[in-house]
Formats: structure tokens, sequence, C-alpha cells
């Protein structure tokens, strides 16, 4: 008995590892635009600490990785500049991150494909 449990269990091992990686597929993954981006915003004195993280599905992370002083330029340009009041609703934030993803987007597709992009999430946001 005791060695058709050990049997079967180096059988199931493998099919664990699969399906634990999606059946063998590229699945989604995050990757941060780092480390934490930080901007002046419109009044000299306060700045904008915020960290994007990039969904992306296959080939897409090699391509974000390849172009990341671009995108990271592109961001920069996008966030400085703003004023607070701008940001100061969960709605305005909201919209900030549409419009981060369009940005994403256009430069992705300026130096290679925006293919396996999906979506883009702030991990951390502040205005000091």
């Amino acid at each position: 008995m005791r060695q058709f449990i050990l049997l079967l269990s180096f059988l199931l091992i493998p099919l664990l590892a699969v399906a634990n990686e999606g059946g063998g597929g590229s699945g989604a993954q995050y990757i941060e635009i780092g480390p934490k981006l930080i901007v002046n915003l419109a009044n000299a004195k306060q700045l904008m600490k915020i960290n994007p993280q990039l969904m992306v599905e296959g080939e897409a992370a090699e391509q974000i990785k390849r172009n990341m002083p671009a995108l990271k330029n592109a961001l920069i340009m996008l966030f400085s500049g703003r004023k607070a009041e701008e940001l100061a609703t969960a709605g305005q934030r909201e919209a900030l991150r549409k419009e981060t993803a369009e940005v994403i987007i256009k430069t992705l597709d300026k130096y290679g494909s925006s293919e396996g992009f999906k979506d883009v999430f702030f991990s951390d946001f502040r205005i000091n």
C-alpha cells in the first residue's frame, strides 16, 4: 500500500505542476514600472509618487522590458505638471489610469507592438 501511494504521488506531482502553470500557457503576469515614479506637480512644492504595474500576457513582457526607458519617459511626461486637485477623487485617479493605459499602448505601438498588454494598475499613489 505504501508503495502504491508513493507511486501515485510521483505520477500526480507533474500533473499538479502543469495545472499550476495554467496548463503550460503563458498566463498573465505583472511588470512593475519601477522604482516608483516621482514627478513634480504644478505646485512646485508638491510631488506625486506613483507605482504603475502592467498586466501583460505572452511575448509582451519582453517588449515592455526592451522599451522600458521609452515607457518611463512617456509616463513621466504624462504625470508631470498636473494639479493635485485634478487627482483628488477616485474617479479622477481612475481617469488617469485609463489615460496611462492609452499612453502605454501608443508608446509600445510606436516601438513595436502593444499586443499582449492588458491593463495598468497603480499599486502606490501618493501626493506630498
